[in-house]
């Protein structure tokens, strides 16, 4: 009889571990199927190889380095000088960097010897290793003459337009308009525009002018420079923390009655209890992003309206927190409290707040850091704050430096929201440690 039991828990022990083993099997190849399906599914070799390298290169190049734009009209001959390509970069009339020769024809002394030359009829471009290009733009056409053989990737060549781009810059020719733009490392301008005295000095010279009694005129060009716009990004930065701050704080607010009300313990009454629960639901239910646009429809863009679509998400978020919190309080406390002939409102002022502060605070304060970074998509959906400001430089197609400074200091923002979340939250919940 025992050596038949023994059989029986052994058969069972096989069968069990035949069993787990299916199971983790199966779920396995469910996963990979699942990974197969999606990969044809989003059709990911199309994605693979439409991939543009040399996008990716520019892109990248363009987050951490400016270009300076020559360019030429073809109609009169006129040629300027640009950072970026914008008005607010232009070098003034007849003035040029030094790698810029102006005269009847422009030379324009690229890296590693490469030369673009704008002549009266005629744009001449000589590659080192490659051959002369030149190109006659006109009224028929680019007319472009390229060197013996087959053409290379780096050069886009048809009727209309011719596109070279090589290490040391990028020269495009159209009928009426020609342009060539050289890369250098760094945020050019980013202190001083070009109309400003200060521009090119170092931090020397600049520190002695501002002993010497110029130390207001020197911030207030860095903080109204009108390419970077400092002041604006400061600004926009300021309303962004202002909505995370304000929908979090009044989401809190409005979800703590709420959330007595969805305790069982303090709402004896049950569809009283579903129908607050209920609300809770939809509201978190429904992601932030769309309560952004719909209240952007029924208020119009601006910050308020981020800060109340964050208000309206978390509130059913915190009722929802806040509510099982007051279900989890020690009735001791609050029987102590009622002995001493505390009416409803102070039972609730100082038998159950107290127990529940820190786990309140303590979630406050991490939805605090979470709607900041929240924020900044929800501004550049309504049309606030330093997401508003990237929205901007990304639709207009500016240069990309610009995004990458307005990331940065999303970055910053958030790293500094969180130290000072966590400082708070030490302070508020712990207390100091050298107290008492």
């Amino acid at each position: 009889m025992a050596q038949t039991n023994i059989d029986t828990v052994t058969s069972e022990t096989v069968t069990h571990l035949r069993n787990k083993r299916l199971m983790g099997f199966g779920l396995l190849s469910a996963i990979v199927a699942y990974l197969i399906y999606v990969f044809f599914a989003f059709n990911v070799p199309e994605v693979i190889r439409s991939v543009d390298g040399e996008d990716a290169r520019i892109l990248i190049a363009d987050s951490y380095s400016y270009k300076t734009h020559v360019a030429r009209d073809n109609r009169d001959g006129s040629v300027r000088v640009a950072i970026e390509g914008e008005r607010k970069g232009r070098y003034p009339e007849g003035e040029a960097p030094s790698w810029v020769t102006l005269g009847e024809s422009t030379i324009i002394e690229l890296e590693d010897g490469h030369v673009v030359t704008f002549g009266t009829e005629e744009i001449r471009y000589d590659v080192p290793g490659y051959g002369l290009i030149t190109a006659r733009p006109g009224s028929d056409g680019v007319n472009a003459t390229l060197p013996e053989g087959d053409v290379p990737e780096w050069i886009n060549a048809s009727k209309n337009r011719l596109a070279v781009t090589t290490e040391a810059g990028r020269l495009t020719i159209t009928r009426n308009r020609s342009e060539v733009f050289r890369y250098f490392g760094g945020w050019e301008l980013f202190f001083f525009t070009l109309d400003s005295p200060y521009h090119g000095m170092g931090p020397g010279a600049l520190l002695g002018r501002a002993f010497d009694g110029e130390a207001g005129a020197i911030l207030s060009d860095f903080w109204g420079n009108n390419m970077w716009r400092h002041s604006d990004v400061v600004w926009a930065i300021g309303e962004t923390i202002l909505m995370a701050f304000l929908g979090t704080f009044g989401a809190a607010i409005i979800a703590l009655p709420l959330g007595f009300l969805a305790a069982k313990n303090f709402t004896p009454l049950g569809p009283i209890r579903y129908i607050v629960r209920r609300v809770f639901d939809f509201l978190r239910g429904v992601d932030g992003l769309i309560w952004t646009i719909i209240l952007s429809r029924a208020f119009g863009p601006g910050p308020m309206t981020g800060a109340l679509a964050i208000l309206v998400t978390d509130t059913g978020s915190f009722g929802k927190i806040f509510s099982e919190a007051f279900e989890n309080v020690d009735g001791k406390q609050i029987e102590g409290v009622t002995s001493t002939g505390a009416k409803p409102l102070q039972r609730y002022r100082f038998g159950v707040i107290p127990q529940v502060t820190p786990i309140l605070l303590s979630q406050v304060l991490y939805f605090l850091e979470s709607n900041t970074r929240s924020a900044t998509i929800i501004g550049a959906i309504t049309g606030g704050g330093i997401g508003l400001l990237i929205t901007q430089a990304i639709v207009t197609q500016k240069d990309w430096e610009e995004v990458t400074y307005y990331i940065v200091l999303i970055v910053i923002m958030v790293m500094l929201m969180d130290t000072f979340s966590g400082w708070l939250r030490n302070k508020l919940i712990k207390g100091d440690e050298g107290g008492h």
